[in-house]
Protein backbone atom coordinates (compact mmCIF):
# COMPACT_ATOMS: atom_id res chain seq x y z
CA UNK A 1 0.00 0.00 0.00
CA UNK A 2 2.95 2.38 0.91
CA UNK A 3 3.28 2.65 -3.64
CA UNK A 4 -0.33 2.78 -3.85
CA UNK A 5 -0.71 5.88 -0.84
CA UNK A 6 2.67 7.55 -2.78
CA UNK A 7 0.81 7.59 -5.69
CA UNK A 8 -2.12 9.62 -4.37
CA UNK A 9 -0.50 12.02 -2.50
CA UNK A 10 1.88 12.88 -6.01
CA UNK A 11 -1.42 12.73 -7.82
CA UNK A 12 -3.39 15.17 -5.18
CA UNK A 13 -0.35 17.69 -5.48
CA UNK A 14 -0.23 17.33 -9.41
CA UNK A 15 -3.62 16.59 -11.04
CA UNK A 16 -2.02 16.34 -14.08
CA UNK A 17 -0.61 12.79 -13.07
CA UNK A 18 -4.36 11.66 -12.88
CA UNK A 19 -3.80 11.06 -16.94
CA UNK A 20 -1.54 8.40 -16.27
CA UNK A 21 -2.34 4.90 -16.10
CA UNK A 22 -0.50 4.00 -13.13
CA UNK A 23 -2.21 6.91 -11.16
CA UNK A 24 -5.61 5.63 -12.44
CA UNK A 25 -5.45 2.55 -11.36
CA UNK A 26 -4.01 3.36 -8.33
CA UNK A 27 -7.21 4.66 -7.31
CA UNK A 28 -9.32 2.48 -8.87
CA UNK A 29 -7.15 0.03 -6.22
CA UNK A 30 -8.49 2.38 -2.96
CA UNK A 31 -12.03 2.45 -4.21
CA UNK A 32 -12.33 -1.34 -4.60
CA UNK A 33 -10.73 -2.17 -1.34
CA UNK A 34 -13.06 0.19 0.41
CA UNK A 35 -15.86 -1.85 -1.47
CA UNK A 36 -14.46 -4.88 -0.06
CA UNK A 37 -14.19 -3.07 3.93
CA UNK A 38 -10.20 -3.97 3.27
CA UNK A 39 -9.25 -0.31 3.71
CA UNK A 40 -11.44 2.38 6.02
CA UNK A 41 -11.52 6.03 5.47
CA UNK A 42 -11.23 6.28 9.73
CA UNK A 43 -10.51 3.39 12.07
CA UNK A 44 -10.33 2.86 15.64
CA UNK A 45 -6.95 2.20 17.43
CA UNK A 46 -6.24 0.26 20.00
CA UNK A 47 -7.27 2.77 22.95
CA UNK A 48 -10.94 3.69 21.30
CA UNK A 49 -9.24 7.25 19.80
CA UNK A 50 -10.19 7.48 15.63
CA UNK A 51 -7.63 8.03 13.34
CA UNK A 52 -8.16 9.47 9.77
CA UNK A 53 -6.33 8.02 6.57
CA UNK A 54 -7.01 11.64 4.82
CA UNK A 55 -4.85 9.78 1.33
CA UNK A 56 -7.85 7.48 1.35
CA UNK A 57 -10.33 10.24 1.19
CA UNK A 58 -8.11 11.97 -1.41
CA UNK A 59 -8.43 9.25 -3.35
CA UNK A 60 -12.37 8.78 -3.54
CA UNK A 61 -12.09 13.17 -4.20
CA UNK A 62 -10.17 11.65 -7.57
CA UNK A 63 -12.07 8.50 -8.45
CA UNK A 64 -14.35 11.29 -9.72
CA UNK A 65 -12.76 13.08 -12.30
CA UNK A 66 -11.66 9.88 -13.76
CA UNK A 67 -14.73 8.16 -14.29
CA UNK A 68 -17.07 8.86 -17.22
CA UNK A 69 -20.75 9.60 -16.92
CA UNK A 70 -22.75 6.97 -18.02
CA UNK A 71 -26.36 5.47 -18.24
CA UNK A 72 -27.60 3.02 -15.93
CA UNK A 73 -30.71 0.96 -15.76
CA UNK A 74 -32.13 -0.98 -12.96
CA UNK A 75 -36.12 -2.20 -14.33
CA UNK A 76 -37.70 0.31 -15.43
CA UNK A 77 -35.52 3.01 -13.63
CA UNK A 78 -32.86 5.04 -15.40
CA UNK A 79 -29.50 6.56 -13.39
CA UNK A 80 -26.94 8.67 -15.18
CA UNK A 81 -24.12 9.16 -12.94
CA UNK A 82 -20.33 8.41 -12.64
CA UNK A 83 -20.25 6.22 -9.77
CA UNK A 84 -21.79 2.58 -10.32
CA UNK A 85 -23.77 0.84 -7.86
CA UNK A 86 -23.45 -1.58 -5.90
CA UNK A 87 -24.27 -5.23 -6.99
CA UNK A 88 -23.94 -8.95 -5.65
CA UNK A 89 -25.72 -8.16 -2.57
CA UNK A 90 -26.64 -12.07 -1.85
CA UNK A 91 -22.75 -13.07 -1.95
CA UNK A 92 -22.06 -10.01 0.54
CA UNK A 93 -24.73 -11.80 2.45
CA UNK A 94 -26.71 -8.14 2.47
CA UNK A 95 -30.41 -7.70 2.64
CA UNK A 96 -31.28 -4.78 0.46
CA UNK A 97 -34.98 -4.04 -0.04
CA UNK A 98 -36.02 -2.23 -3.18
CA UNK A 99 -35.27 1.30 -3.59
CA UNK A 100 -32.53 0.83 -1.36
CA UNK A 101 -29.00 2.39 -3.23
CA UNK A 102 -25.60 1.78 -2.21
CA UNK A 103 -22.86 3.33 -4.38
CA UNK A 104 -19.76 1.06 -5.20
CA UNK A 105 -16.93 1.86 -2.71
CA UNK A 106 -19.31 1.73 0.16
CA UNK A 107 -18.60 -0.97 2.39
CA UNK A 108 -21.65 -3.34 3.78
CA UNK A 109 -20.55 -6.60 5.84
CA UNK A 110 -22.92 -9.32 5.99
CA UNK A 111 -25.96 -9.18 7.41
CA UNK A 112 -26.75 -5.62 6.90
CA UNK A 113 -30.56 -4.94 6.31
CA UNK A 114 -30.67 -2.06 3.94
CA UNK A 115 -34.93 -0.37 3.84
CA UNK A 116 -35.28 1.89 0.90
CA UNK A 117 -32.62 4.23 1.78
CA UNK A 118 -28.69 5.11 0.25
CA UNK A 119 -25.24 4.62 1.59
CA UNK A 120 -22.62 6.31 -0.47
CA UNK A 121 -19.13 5.82 -1.49
CA UNK A 122 -16.31 6.04 1.33
CA UNK A 123 -19.04 5.13 3.78
CA UNK A 124 -18.56 1.84 6.16
CA UNK A 125 -21.64 -0.19 7.89
CA UNK A 126 -20.67 -2.67 9.74
CA UNK A 127 -22.34 -6.30 10.24
CA UNK A 128 -25.99 -6.32 11.48
CA UNK A 129 -27.02 -3.07 11.71
CA UNK A 130 -30.17 -2.18 9.74
CA UNK A 131 -30.60 0.99 7.59
CA UNK A 132 -33.98 1.80 8.04
CA UNK A 133 -36.27 3.40 5.71
CA UNK A 134 -34.90 6.51 3.82
CA UNK A 135 -32.61 7.18 6.18
CA UNK A 136 -28.81 8.20 4.52
CA UNK A 137 -25.47 7.39 5.29
CA UNK A 138 -22.92 10.27 4.09
CA UNK A 139 -19.79 9.52 2.20
CA UNK A 140 -16.95 8.36 4.48
CA UNK A 141 -19.38 8.21 7.65
CA UNK A 142 -18.64 5.17 9.84
CA UNK A 143 -21.07 3.12 11.48
CA UNK A 144 -20.41 0.24 13.47
CA UNK A 145 -22.06 -3.66 14.28
CA UNK A 146 -26.06 -3.65 15.32
CA UNK A 147 -26.71 -0.11 15.37
CA UNK A 148 -30.16 0.61 13.97
CA UNK A 149 -30.30 4.07 12.17
CA UNK A 150 -34.08 4.56 11.97
CA UNK A 151 -36.47 6.06 9.11
CA UNK A 152 -35.41 9.46 8.04
CA UNK A 153 -31.53 9.61 9.70
CA UNK A 154 -29.49 11.84 8.43
CA UNK A 155 -26.12 10.57 8.75
CA UNK A 156 -23.69 13.42 7.20
CA UNK A 157 -20.40 12.64 4.54
CA UNK A 158 -17.53 14.20 4.42
CA UNK A 159 -14.71 14.57 1.75
CA UNK A 160 -13.25 17.95 2.15
CA UNK A 161 -11.39 19.19 3.73
CA UNK A 162 -9.29 16.16 3.26
CA UNK A 163 -8.26 16.04 7.60
CA UNK A 164 -12.22 16.67 8.16
CA UNK A 165 -12.96 13.78 10.37
CA UNK A 166 -16.32 11.35 9.23
CA UNK A 167 -19.49 10.85 11.10
CA UNK A 168 -18.55 8.34 13.69
CA UNK A 169 -21.39 5.97 15.13
CA UNK A 170 -19.87 3.03 17.59
CA UNK A 171 -21.17 -0.37 17.95
CA UNK A 172 -24.79 -0.84 19.26
CA UNK A 173 -26.10 2.65 19.14
CA UNK A 174 -29.23 3.21 18.01
CA UNK A 175 -30.56 6.85 16.64
CA UNK A 176 -34.20 7.56 16.22
CA UNK A 177 -36.09 8.95 13.54
CA UNK A 178 -35.40 11.86 11.76
CA UNK A 179 -32.11 12.38 13.82
CA UNK A 180 -28.95 14.36 12.10
CA UNK A 181 -25.71 13.98 12.75
CA UNK A 182 -23.29 15.73 11.04
CA UNK A 183 -19.78 17.52 10.81
CA UNK A 184 -17.91 14.74 11.95
CA UNK A 185 -19.50 14.00 15.58
CA UNK A 186 -18.87 10.58 17.02
CA UNK A 187 -21.54 8.67 18.75
CA UNK A 188 -20.43 6.55 21.92
CA UNK A 189 -20.59 2.50 21.78
CA UNK A 190 -24.67 1.70 22.79
CA UNK A 191 -25.69 5.51 22.92
CA UNK A 192 -29.68 5.97 22.16
CA UNK A 193 -30.79 9.10 20.34
CA UNK A 194 -34.07 10.06 20.93
CA UNK A 195 -36.20 11.24 17.95
CA UNK A 196 -35.64 14.50 16.35
CA UNK A 197 -32.03 15.13 17.82
CA UNK A 198 -29.53 16.76 15.96
CA UNK A 199 -25.90 16.85 16.21
CA UNK A 200 -23.19 19.40 14.62
CA UNK A 201 -19.63 20.31 15.82
CA UNK A 202 -21.35 23.31 17.22
CA UNK A 203 -24.43 22.12 19.33
CA UNK A 204 -24.36 21.98 22.56
CA UNK A 205 -24.37 19.22 24.99
CA UNK A 206 -25.89 19.03 28.01
CA UNK A 207 -25.69 16.35 31.06
CA UNK A 208 -28.96 16.98 32.29
CA UNK A 209 -27.82 15.13 35.62
CA UNK A 210 -24.89 17.44 36.64
CA UNK A 211 -25.56 20.38 35.06
CA UNK A 212 -22.57 20.30 33.21
CA UNK A 213 -21.72 21.15 29.42
CA UNK A 214 -19.93 18.51 27.84
CA UNK A 215 -17.36 18.97 25.20
CA UNK A 216 -19.03 19.38 21.40
CA UNK A 217 -18.97 17.17 19.08
CA UNK A 218 -19.31 13.57 20.89
CA UNK A 219 -21.99 11.67 22.42
CA UNK A 220 -20.13 9.30 25.62
CA UNK A 221 -20.95 5.70 25.22
CA UNK A 222 -24.48 4.59 26.76
CA UNK A 223 -26.04 7.89 26.98
CA UNK A 224 -29.52 8.60 26.16
CA UNK A 225 -30.30 12.06 24.41
CA UNK A 226 -33.13 13.64 23.75
CA UNK A 227 -33.33 17.24 21.57
CA UNK A 228 -33.61 20.50 24.16
CA UNK A 229 -32.76 24.05 24.61
CA UNK A 230 -31.25 27.17 26.32
CA UNK A 231 -31.29 30.22 26.22
CA UNK A 232 -28.86 32.63 24.18
CA UNK A 233 -28.57 36.39 24.64
CA UNK A 234 -28.35 38.10 20.61
CA UNK A 235 -28.12 41.69 19.85
CA UNK A 236 -32.27 41.00 18.91
CA UNK A 237 -33.13 39.67 22.38
CA UNK A 238 -32.89 36.20 24.01
CA UNK A 239 -33.65 33.15 22.10
CA UNK A 240 -33.80 29.72 23.02
CA UNK A 241 -31.34 27.59 20.88
CA UNK A 242 -31.52 24.07 20.23
CA UNK A 243 -29.05 21.78 22.12
CA UNK A 244 -28.73 18.01 22.62
CA UNK A 245 -29.86 16.43 26.53
CA UNK A 246 -28.40 13.57 28.39
CA UNK A 247 -30.81 12.46 30.28
CA UNK A 248 -29.48 8.99 31.19
CA UNK A 249 -27.36 6.46 31.01
CA UNK A 250 -27.87 2.85 29.12
CA UNK A 251 -27.50 0.32 31.35
CA UNK A 252 -24.59 -2.23 30.07
CA UNK A 253 -25.67 -5.12 31.76
CA UNK A 254 -29.13 -5.68 30.30
CA UNK A 255 -29.54 -7.39 26.26
CA UNK A 256 -29.23 -4.59 24.30
CA UNK A 257 -33.15 -4.78 22.72
CA UNK A 258 -34.36 -5.38 26.46
CA UNK A 259 -31.86 -2.57 27.03
CA UNK A 260 -33.09 -0.34 24.54
CA UNK A 261 -37.04 -0.72 25.80
CA UNK A 262 -35.92 -0.33 29.37
CA UNK A 263 -34.32 2.98 28.51
CA UNK A 264 -37.35 4.18 26.48
CA UNK A 265 -39.93 3.29 29.05
CA UNK A 266 -37.87 4.77 31.87
CA UNK A 267 -37.09 7.63 30.51
CA UNK A 268 -40.47 8.13 27.98
CA UNK A 269 -38.02 9.03 25.05
CA UNK A 270 -39.82 9.07 21.29
CA UNK A 271 -38.01 6.89 18.69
Amino acid sequence: MQNTEALIAAAWDDRSLLKEESTRQAVREVIELLDKGKLRVAEPDATGNWKVNDWVKKAVLMYFPICEMETMEAGPMEFHDKIPLKRGYANLGVRVVPHAIARHGAYLAPGVIMMPSYVNIGAYVDSGTMVDTWATVGSCAQIGKDVHLSGGVGIGGVLEPVQAAPVIVEDGAFIGSRCIVVEGVRIGARAVLGAGVTLTMSTHIIDTTTGETLPKGIIPPDSVVIPGSYEKAFPGGTYGVSCALIIGKRKASTDLKTGLNETLRDYGVSV
